[in-house]
């Protein structure tokens, strides 16, 4: 019996027609972390491609820096016994290799060895260097949401219920006013009033080691945090109070709702147990995204008040062309981003019970 090419497609293709008609939601998270390892993998050949576009490499740093300081001059002899030793320490680290050579000899490490490598720089392992400040990112961004989140829903709800009047155009035009305002901008200005007023300090976390005194940490520690986290918080509301406002007026107006209302039901359960609930969904679908722009827009916190997250680690090694360190550290946070979203998509399913992946 012969086999057609038809029919070898159709016995590979079979099983997973099946897989996804018995089980349509695990079928749509395996395709989503498919979708994201060719991302990952399409994303770390652009950041290797574009390390090898910048001129220089670390190896001719680490030169510079000795070169200026050492004061005597260089004659031809030392010239050319520095440039053998630059040619060297170029093969050992294997950066005279293509570009896409050294990709390749480092998703090998990672996926057959499972190790990231260490830091050019300080030859510190690179999950070491990322663990140490991923707590620290991690923690800024998770209260950034939640405030973020309790708050623009508290909000968004009361001023719809004010719809038209002078609060809720008063409202509408600040939470306008910070949605379009610079992020950096606010950051600096919250920086040199912590400067003038000496209320609050300039850096964002404790000078001293948590282990040293955990109770006198704490306080410390939010003493530090409240302006970076203030900035974050207004960076964020405004354009999710906004959603969530104008999401609550549109559910409102839908015919459900004057349905509810000729039934004699209260406007407390029309508002929270049949509109509010239909509000989830855009913002469980950008919730994501939400994420994302944190950890973003937390790069520029980080320099602007020296806070050691994950964010000043990917500057610092870029700006020392620390391949290792920043393939990592991108890597790590897309994949968060991606995470996220597709716990998002998993979110929207369960409280949902329209939304039924792989059903028609």
């Amino acid at each position: 019996m012969r086999f057609g090419f038809g029919d070898i497609l159709a016995y590979v293709v079979y099983p997973f027609v099946v897989c996804k008609r018995r089980f349509p939601l695990m079928s749509f998270i395996v395709s989503r972390v498919c979708t994201m390892l060719v991302i990952l993998f399409v994303l770390g050949f652009a950041v290797f491609g574009l390390m090898e576009l910048a001129p220089g490499d670390i190896v001719d740093q680490l030169m510079m820096q000795q070169l200026m300081s050492t004061e005597s001059k260089i004659g031809q002899a030392e010239q050319m016994l520095a440039e053998e030793q630059l040619a060297a320490s170029r093969r050992d680290l294997g950066l005279d290799r293509p570009f896409y050579e050294q990709y390749g000899m480092w998703l090998n490490r990672v996926f057959v060895h499972g190790d990231l490598g260490v830091s050019l720089i300080s030859r510190a392992p690179v999950l070491f260097l990322i663990g140490s400040r991923l707590v620290n990112s991690m923690l800024l961004n998770l209260i950034s949401l939640v405030l973020i989140t309790v708050s623009s829903f508290a909000l968004g709800v009361w001023f719809s219920s004010k719809a038209g009047g002078a609060v809720d155009l008063a409202a509408t035009f600040f939470a306008l006013v910070l949605h379009a305002f610079p992020g950096i901008l606010l950051l600096i200005l919250l920086q040199l009033f912590a400067s003038v007023s000496g209320l609050f300090p300039v850096t964002g976390y404790p000078s001293f080691p948590f282990s040293e005194n955990p109770g006198r940490f704490v306080f410390s520690y939010a003493h530090h945090i409240f302006l970076p986290l203030l900035a974050a918080f207004l960076g964020g509301l405004g354009g999710t109070m906004r959603m969530i406002r104008a999401t609550m007026l549109d559910q409102l107006g839908q015919p459900y709702i004057t349905s509810l209302r000729a039934r004699g039901i209260s406007e407390r359960r029309v508002y929270f147990n049949h509109a509010f609930r239909n509000t989830l969904n855009p913002y469980i679908t950008g919730s994501a995204n939400l994420l994302a722009g944190l950890f973003s827009g937390s790069l520029v916190l980080e320099i602007i008040f020296a806070y050691p997250g994950v964010g000043r680690l990917m500057y610092e090694a870029v700006i020392q062309e620390d391949i290792n360190l920043v393939l990592a550290n991108i890597m790590f946070i897309s994949a968060l981003v991606l995470v996220g979203m597709v716990l998002a998509d998993i979110t929207l399913a369960l409280v949902d019970p329209r939304i039924r992946y792989g059903k028609e």
